[in-house]
């Protein structure tokens, strides 16, 4: 894909890589419907406790004829205890 690339470093500078942090990824709110995703989106957008968008992510799970289109908004919970040796 292109541009992937620098977009992996732009990631990397802002330490927004989640590949080396310990945690998990949680599902806030998931649709079918995308007029219901859009909305859902506005409504957490113009919340007065935003989320962190920097710790989201957004999929788009593509559908087929069996498979319908999947709309997904996950945000990242790291873990509450130290990751590392010797810890335990």
């Amino acid at each position: 894909m292109p541009g992937q690339r620098k977009r992996k470093r732009e990631r990397q500078a802002r330490g927004r890589d989640r590949g080396n942090e310990a945690g998990r990824w949680v599902v806030v709110f998931e649709t079918q419907d995308q007029s219901e995703w859009r909305t859902r989106l506005r409504e957490l957008r113009a919340a007065d406790d935003p989320i962190d968008w920097e710790s989201a992510r957004i999929d788009t799970l593509c559908g087929r004829l069996t498979y319908p289109t999947t709309y997904r908004l996950s945000l990242f919970v790291p873990d509450a205890r130290p990751a590392g040796p010797g810890v335990g």
